[in-house]
């Protein structure tokens, strides 16, 4: 049973004040006001869920702050003729303001739990564009790449080589937290040309650790 959720007014107020704070694309504010993000938080904290502010979820993890969202989305300058490589699912929160914006979602959480809530999320909305499994993140996803974009949404000690070896060599973009838990960490945009890598430096951020994924086998949530 799903609870009852917050006006559209309470995201209009999230919407307005991201405007407010400099994020300019109007697809990536649409995609946010589109999404309640208070089925994506414990009810606890459903008061709260169209503040500004990250938030905790179960098993240590937490849903980013819109701010990053949006920043992190907009990063990426995603199409809706776009395929995208989400890594991290978490909540499903950043997943479906993903599935607003481009073609396809594929979206690996290492936790079963999480994977399991999310899914039931994704089906209760219906979202057709998004294939969920669970997996170790860090190995990517080999047998669909390369990849257009990929969007890490956790932090990783460096730039994981499976990742990169995975985006397109035709300009293909990551998006990632770079840096250890509890020190400086960096949101960089990766751009892949050939063989050729350029690393953006986009702003600080604090993220929780992108850590190795489950040892067995991978399992797809849903097609």
């Amino acid at each position: 049973m799903f609870r009852l959720t917050l006006s559209s007014s309470a995201r209009d107020r999230l919407v307005n004040g991201l405007r407010a704070k400099g994020i300019s694309d109007e697809r990536v504010l649409a995609a946010i006001g589109a999404v309640d993000r208070g089925l994506f938080v414990p009810e606890n904290f459903h008061f709260m869920a169209h503040d500004d502010v990250s938030l905790p979820i179960a098993r240590d993890q937490r849903v980013s702050q819109p701010f990053i969202v949006a920043t992190m989305t907009a990063a990426l300058g995603l199409t809706d003729r776009s395929h995208v490589l989400e890594i991290g699912t978490g909540s499903g929160y950043q997943t479906t303001v993903l599935s607003h914006l481009c073609r396809w979602v594929r979206t690996i959480e290492r936790q079963p739990f999480l994977a399991a809530a999310a899914e039931q999320l994704f089906t209760r909305l219906d979202l057709r564009n998004v294939t969920a499994r669970v997996g170790d993140g860090l190995a990517g996803w080999p047998q669909a790449a390369p990849f257009e974009f990929i969007l890490v949404t956790a932090a990783a000690d460096d730039f994981p080589a499976q990742l990169l070896a995975q985006l397109s060599p035709a300009g293909g973009k990551m998006v990632i937290p770079i840096g250890r838990q509890g020190r400086a960490q960096t949101l960089f945009r990766v751009t892949r040309q050939a063989d050729r890598f350029t690393y953006e430096e986009l702003m600080p951020v604090r993220f929780v650790p992108l850590v190795p994924g489950v040892a067995a086998p991978s399992m797809v949530l849903r097609r």
